[in-house]
């Protein structure tokens, strides 16, 4: 397997330095800070090292407590909260230069079987119909809508994960609209068939857009120049097997936003409309201050 997807694995397969105890490094993107969905991803990783991979993962909430440096390594220590007979719950705290960047909780879960209901899934296009967001943007540029340029190197980005967001035009006309975007997702390559590894994948895009959806209805973007943008905390359930590297649509909306924080939710369904995952998210989008 080559190029970025071989790239996120390598940073997905942490460093043992002590029992409980693991490092990881991050993807050199260009970011002036850590991705947050790599921080949620790496945690989840350490922690399921303590864990017997027959207790899968089945949620976990988290909260960004500093902007991490891309350029050192980042230590996570795994605390053995419980080990019930049917659960078990870690903390997964994330340290560099000294300090507490991030923290995690996690919880697992036996199989078992049970009631069963989910969500349907939203009626949009098929992936194979969203073109490429770059490709999009593209196209729109040349019939003469100007596109911030923000928006065009964050869609055209190397990345691990493809988004083919079916909304594309929210970026093209700034006006209020309905806060509900859906994005096509998929890994760029295809994965080892464990799993974990497509869970932790799968925590690592859950991050990607999702605090944009907040802005739809002020006709604003994370990509603006005037607003300052960070997620604050993130969580994440586990309802159903998938696997990352097949298109999964994921359907965000955001039924809050007040005080400079906004709320985004996420729903992760397969094609075929099962529901795999929850997202819930919390961020801040603060008005820029002008500078004095």
């Amino acid at each position: 397997m080559a190029g970025i997807v071989t790239e996120l694995l390598d940073i997905l397969d942490l460093e043992p330095l002590a029992p409980d105890l693991y490092r990881g490094e991050s993807l050199q993107t260009g970011w002036f800070r850590v991705f947050g969905g790599q921080v949620v991803a790496q945690a989840l990783v350490a922690a399921s090292r303590t864990v017997p991979e027959t207790r899968p993962p089945h949620s976990l909430h988290a909260y960004f407590l500093l902007g991490g440096d891309p350029k050192a390594p980042i230590d996570y220590a795994v605390e053995r909260i419980r080990d019930g007979r049917s659960f078990a719950t870690r903390r997964v705290v994330a340290h560099q230069h000294g300090r507490a960047i991030f923290a995690m909780s996690v919880s697992y879960h036996d199989a078992e079987t049970g009631a069963s209901h989910q969500a349907a899934m939203p009626d949009v296009a098929p992936p194979e119909e969203v073109p490429e967001a770059p490709a999009a943007t593209a196209e729109a540029a040349r019939s003469g809508l100007a596109i911030p340029a923000p928006v065009l190197s964050y869609f055209g980005r190397r990345r691990p994960i493809e988004l083919r967001p079916v909304e594309i035009e929210r970026y093209l006309r700034r006006a209020p609209r309905e806060p509900r975007f859906h994005v096509w997702m998929r890994a760029v390559d295809r994965l080892p068939d464990d799993p974990a590894i497509h869970r932790a994948v799968l925590a690592y895009a859950s991050d990607m857009t999702l605090l944009d959806a907040t802005l739809i209805p002020h006709g604003q973007t994370v990509f603006d120049p005037e607003i300052q943008s960070a997620s604050l905390d993130h969580a994440l359930w586990f309802h159903r097997p998938f696997r990352a590297d097949d298109w999964l649509l994921y359907a965000q909306d955001s039924p809050s936003a007040d005080g400079a924080r906004g709320f985004a939710r996420g729903q992760i369904f397969t094609r075929d409309g099962t529901l795999v995952a929850s997202v819930a998210q919390e961020g801040m989008i603060r008005p820029r201050r002008a500078e004095a």
